[in-house]
């Protein structure tokens, strides 16, 4: 007869700590800083500058979009070697 031992494995911290460990997780969240910035930069050198008051929801617009394009880049199917 055969007997088999029970295996007893511990996850690490709870759900978002595991993810947050993740190499892609960091890779992507430095990719969406960077598209934020890109983003508020190329508002601020485009119209920004012109301007003596900037709209902030023109700039959040902007920055939302520039992040999205730093989340697209680290998540689209071509990057992750699906294409």
């Amino acid at each position: 007869m055969i007997e088999f031992k029970k295996l007893e494995i511990k996850e690490e911290g709870n759900r978002f700590q595991r993810l947050v460990r993740k190499p892609h997780t960091k890779k992507t969240l430095v990719y969406i800083l960077i598209g934020a910035v890109a983003g508020f930069l190329f508002y601020y050198f485009t119209e920004g500058m012109h301007m003596d008051a900037m709209p902030g929801r023109e700039i959040l617009q902007s920055v939302a979009i520039g992040a999205f394009f730093g989340f697209f880049v680290t998540n689209s199917p071509c990057s992750r070697g699906r294409c």
